[in-house]
């Protein structure tokens, strides 16, 4: 591999990291706001369910499962969260194998 083509690699590498790095952001920002979103429908459940008399044993159980669907949401977006950064590690570790071999290519 000549050095022009890896520091090409390295410079294509540095911009994927860069546009993960701001599709993490907006991902984190998803996530943020569905944690939200759930947490309140989940009070606001529990809270019916409790003026309605529900068992307090059973009101925890009975609102995440009548609320499962901003669960869902929320459990998907930390997924996607977490994908993310995992390819962000990927991309860095490729980085990083790029500049070492341009290391030891600019020392010979």
């Amino acid at each position: 591999m000549e050095i022009a083509q890896v520091t090409q690699e390295v410079y294509t590498a540095s911009k994927r990291l860069e546009k993960a790095a701001n599709e993490l952001y907006k991902l984190g920002e998803a996530k943020a706001s569905s944690e939200q979103v759930y947490r309140v429908k989940l009070a606001q459940e529990m809270l019916k369910l409790k003026t309605e008399g529900m068992a307090v044993g059973m009101i925890s159980d009975v609102s995440k499962g009548n609320v499962g669907d901003y669960l869902f949401k929320r459990d998907y977006d930390e997924v996607r969260f977490k994908a993310a950064l995992e390819s962000v590690d990927a991309i860095k570790s490729q980085l990083s194998a790029l500049q070492s071999i341009l290391r030891y290519q600019s020392d010979f």
